[in-house]
């Protein structure tokens, strides 16, 4: 399983985030065509997450040690209970077997997404793992 297989799994594992974004929690872009869960039945988007991963870099102490930094998206209504759920269930914690430990880094607030013409909020994570 990958790592963000295991984030995805632990995140849509939580019933009280799953009740704060009715849309899901998904792994690709949102589209009426692959995720229609997403969407209400006035094709209205609900709130609702996209992980994703972004950059690798090594680290130390160990040769065989990465960062991994990943974002989780949030489109629609969403506000600010679901972004302090995925805080609270990724932010030192460990997620898998190879993650040593997974850190919160920033928040992006207040943005619009242009393709789906919703409201965004992106918070970036940095896991330190073994590669």
């Amino acid at each position: 399983m990958s790592l963000r297989d295991d984030i995805l799994s632990a995140l849509q594992a939580d019933a009280h985030l799953n009740t704060l974004l009715l849309g899901g929690i998904y792994a690709e872009a949102i589209s009426r065509q692959d995720t229609p869960d997403a969407f209400d039945a006035n094709s209205e988007l609900q709130p609702c997450a996209v992980v994703t991963l972004e950059t690798e870099t090594p680290t130390g102490p160990y040769a065989n040690a990465a960062r991994l930094f990943f974002s989780v998206y949030f489109y629609g209504n969403v506000d600010d209970d679901a972004r302090e759920r995925v805080f609270a269930l990724l932010h030192r914690q460990k997620i898998g077997t190879r993650v040593w430990t997974i850190e919160h880094a920033d928040d992006v607030l207040n943005q619009t997404d242009p393709g789906l013409n919703v409201g965004m909020i992106l918070s970036r994570y940095v896991a330190t793992r073994l590669r």
